[in-house]
């Protein structure tokens, strides 16, 4: 398969800040996993630079305390997706191989757990890994991709963790997943393209009821199809895939009902991280970022409601924050300027504002 010809993330962009603007240095007082990627995506640093920084991850900071709390069998918290599922997914899958019904969902732990869904399984850790950047090559995380592959079972079905489930979602996650790990994640792509509805998009909740196709699951997907298509060289099949999906949300112009113009939901602007597989507009917008080149048109509504979200001082705070247990917060409270927020801003405006800088330069 021929590589995918694009520009590449966050490409073109405008010239790069300065370190010792006051953002910046702010930034760069951060996690080394918000460090590396400032060197990378917004100051230009060498190469050098950025990958000694980006070293760091694996040994200080948020990566070394979510690495710290793996099992000693590659996983976290006993579960693929949620905690304390690994016997019941195992159990599941010796009884389908078996011909017998499946075991009971596990009793509900009688310990309250704060409210929402828990982040804190082996399928929610790695996508946060994957964000951090903690090296791909490094020895902790290729150890890390082979006892998943042997130990790692979904609940659904007990299906080992790189085949992936029945949630397009989740699925998507897995290919982020396998790709960034250099794990062979094929087949669960093509189940993706399978899965894509007539009007271009996806729908997790496809599988057990009538549903339409639903603008979180539509990024979810693209954005695990394009990572997959940059790694793999990708198909034609694929390609055409991730256009329609793409095409769903920007007929959509991100945020509004196709049949009555209407915003979707006012949640969509208000930003949080780690964003999960919910969707908002800065999540949108880094997509069309990372997969670069010329920006689209219909993106201006939603480009323009993240700049507006930039404070007086230049930061953007962190709003909405998932509920669930997790192992720790990368950043809180709620209302508070954050270092994430900001840099995924400041990569996607610096893309954007590229092109108008272009046709500025162009003499009329």
């Amino acid at each position: 398969m021929e590589r995918t010809e694009d520009p590449g993330p966050f490409r073109p962009r405008t010239a790069p800040l300065v370190e010792d603007d006051p953002v910046v240095r702010w930034l760069l007082q951060g996690d080394p996993a918000i460090r590396w990627q400032v060197l990378r995506d917004l100051v230009d640093g060498s190469e050098t630079e950025v990958a000694t920084e980006r070293s760091r991850v694996e040994r200080e900071g948020w990566g070394a305390r979510l690495l710290a709390r793996r099992a000693p069998d590659g996983l976290w918290a006993n579960g693929a997706c949620f905690p304390d599922t690994a016997a019941f997914a195992l159990a599941t899958a010796r009884a389908l191989a078996a011909g017998e019904p499946p075991p009971p969902w596990p009793s509900p732990d009688p310990d309250p757990e704060p409210a929402g869904q828990p982040w804190t399984a082996t399928y929610p850790v790695l996508r946060d890994l994957c964000a951090l950047g903690v090296p791909r090559e490094s020895p902790v995380m290729q150890e890390t991709a082979r006892l998943v592959a042997r130990n790692c079972r979904w609940e659904y079905d007990g299906l080992p963790f790189f085949a992936g489930e029945v949630d397009c979602c989740i699925n998507a996650g897995t290919i982020v997943i396998g790709t960034y790990l250099g794990v062979d994640v094929g087949p669960v792509v093509e189940r993706l393209v399978a899965d894509q509805m007539p009007d271009g998009g996806w729908n997790c909740w496809a599988e057990t009821r009538p549903a339409p196709s639903s603008f979180a699951s539509t990024l979810d997907v693209v954005d695990a199809l394009l990572r997959w298509e940059r790694h793999t060289g990708g198909t034609e099949e694929v390609r055409q895939a991730r256009r329609d999906g793409e095409e769903y949300l920007l007929r959509r112009s991100l945020l509004r009902s196709l049949r009555t113009g209407e915003v979707v939901d006012p949640r969509w602007t208000s930003f949080a991280y780690p964003p999960r597989w919910h969707y908002d507009l800065l999540k949108a917008t880094e997509y069309f970022a990372l997969r670069g080149g010329t920006p689209d048109p219909r993106l201006a509504e939603a480009i323009e409601c993240v700049r507006a979200k930039r404070r007086p001082d230049g930061r953007w705070l962190l709003e909405n924050t998932h509920a669930g247990a997790v192992h720790f917060r990368f950043e809180e409270p709620d209302g508070t300027p954050s270092r994430w927020n900001t840099l995924r801003a400041l990569r996607v405006l610096r893309w954007y504002d590229a092109s108008a800088d272009r046709a500025r330069a162009v003499p009329q």
